[in-house]
């Protein structure tokens, strides 16, 4: 997951969801009025579409809108398919794209995906495993030399998030990234932070949340699969699902149409919980651990797809569920290989940069829920918490508090 607060620059949580450490350098967004930006105080929710029971949609509404007004949340896109004949279908949009301009939020903007892309780049990877072109139990020094204890971290350590290898967002890549916000960053010089740092525990030893784990098997699956990563993500994944606005980007600015502006607190005034910055737009410092870009529709076919394990072997999309909690990392009850596990719904969440996202998938009923919100760096993720409100909800409570814990 990616997090990227302000004041301080917080390094390894303020990227994708790891340890952390401080400079004192603030990080503003990338033009026009990118600070003191206060949420709207009316909050419109609007209800696309709702199949559902009126019952629920007016719970489902109201869960929506308690954790945007308790978490100041500007805007989101939401959708719950209750799977199964006749389950219903609910899609909301609440609150403005853009708190500036007022435009209200509506549901066929392109969103960053940020960490979601870590399920697709994982999905790639055991593909290829199925195929017999790699083993989980390769080490990754086959394929990147210089990588601390390389020769010893399995690529399956990188997928489940027990690598123990240095993550790429400490002190030299933050100096770099505020040196210059919109500078260009390749993969190769992110692999040479890597190669900089210190590993944070033997490989295997725990599971730990490393964004620089994903960013060395996007190495890999290029390197297997002959291909640049986006064209072997269109000919394997988004072509099969017919996911037609997903896509990685090879940009900077990533957007190639409308989408809501990010927002992160505000550094001027870190005192002030009501007033948001603008947050930077770079899209190459995310890499195939969440530079992807997508649409809720496309997410909610992916929730599906991805908790499924439709493009896999049916033993290889089980092995994913092998899954214990994380000792730092983003909010999961339990983590596995490239899926996470909330309420005993398994799917993804991401973070960073201005937008926090959500999708996950009940094995039980076919239910998937869709929650994108464009806000990052607050004190929890707000998708999570609207989604255990959901979750709780269909299991016949209103679920955990919007305005306490998650």
């Amino acid at each position: 997951m990616l997090r990227w607060l302000t004041v301080p620059i917080l390094t390894c949580v303020a990227l994708l969801g790891g340890a952390c450490s401080d400079t004192p350098d603030p990080v503003a967004g990338d033009g026009g009025n990118t600070s003191g930006h206060r949420v709207p105080d009316r909050l419109v929710v609007d209800i696309q579409s709702s199949s559902v029971s009126p019952e629920l949609s007016v719970r489902f509404e109201a869960a929506l809108a308690a954790v945007m007004h308790c978490d100041g949340v500007p805007g989101a896109v939401v959708s719950v398919d209750l799977g199964g004949a006749g389950g219903g279908r609910w899609v909301a949009t609440a609150g403005v794209s853009d708190i500036e301009s007022g435009d209200p939020m509506t549901a066929d903007l392109q969103w960053p995906i940020r960490s979601i892309t870590k399920s697709f780049t994982v999905t790639l990877l055991l593909q290829l495993v199925d195929e017999g072109l790699v083993s989980l139990d390769d080490t990754i020094d086959t394929w990147v030399e210089g990588i601390p204890g390389g020769d010893s971290i399995t690529l399956g350590e990188l997928a489940d998030m027990t690598s123990g290898v240095p993550d790429y967002t400490g002190e030299a890549f933050v100096e770099d990234f505020t040196a210059d916000p919109t500078a260009r960053f390749t993969r190769q010089q992110l692999l040479d932070y890597v190669r900089e740092g210190e590993p944070s525990a033997p490989p295997g030893a725990e599971r730990r949340y490393i964004n620089s784990s994903t960013v060395l098997l996007g190495e890999v699956v290029e390197q297997v699969g002959g291909e640049p990563f986006a064209e072997l993500l269109e000919q394997r994944v988004t072509d099969a699902l017919g996911l037609d606005d997903t896509f990685y980007p090879d940009s900077v600015e990533g957007f190639t149409d409308s989408h809501a502006t990010g927002y992160q607190p505000d550094g001027d005034n870190p005192s002030d919980g009501d007033t948001l910055d603008v947050a930077p737009v770079n899209f190459t410092v995310f890499d195939t651990a969440g530079a992807m870009i997508s649409s809720a529709e496309d997410l909610e076919a992916w929730a599906a797809a991805l908790g499924r394990g439709d493009l896999l072997a049916t033993a290889t999309a089980e092995q994913r569920f092998d899954a214990s909690p994380l000792v730092e990392g983003p909010e999961y009850d339990s983590y596995g290989m490239g899926i996470g596990e909330l309420d005993q719904w398994w799917g993804h969440t991401g973070e960073g940069f201005g937008y926090t996202t959500l999708v996950m998938y009940d094995p039980t009923s076919g239910a998937r829920v869709v929650a994108l919100m464009n806000v990052s760096g607050l004190d929890q993720h707000p998708p999570t918490k609207l989604f255990r409100r959901i979750a709780g909800i269909l299991q016949g409570s209103d679920g955990p508090d919007a305005c306490g814990s998650a």
